[in-house]
């Protein structure tokens, strides 16, 4: 992978999590707290400054409620073109939706799938 193409990657890891933080309504101190990792490191993450390892990914992935593979592909570790992407996955990585919109459509679809909700 090129300079180009990593540098591309974490940009769009950066802002996925972003993305993803802000429909949790986290502050990036509360997701600093939750993966234990400190609020510089999490600013430097979203702004794709730093490559984080599995285990960043991981943490950062439960913290969101977001499979690690989900994390792992915007990285370019998880290419796989089978890779399954589940509705909740899909709904967070359209580009096309607003975060309010995405918070609206994964409430629905949690509404229709959760039998506890």
């Amino acid at each position: 992978m090129s300079d180009s193409d990593e540098r591309t990657h974490l940009v769009g890891l950066g802002a996925f999590i972003r993305s993803q933080r802000r429909l949790a309504q986290l502050s990036q101190r509360e997701l600093a707290k939750l993966t234990k990792l400190s609020d510089p490191y999490v600013s430097q993450l979203e702004r794709g400054l730093h490559e984080p390892s599995v285990r960043v990914l991981r943490s950062l992935g439960n913290a969101l409620n977001i499979p690690a593979e989900t994390l792992l592909s915007y990285v370019g570790l998880n290419s796989s073109d089978d890779t399954e992407v589940d509705t909740a996955g899909a709904i967070r990585q359209d580009p096309k939706l607003s975060d309010a919109q995405k918070a609206a459509m994964l409430e629905i679809y949690k509404g229709f799938t959760d039998p506890d909700a």
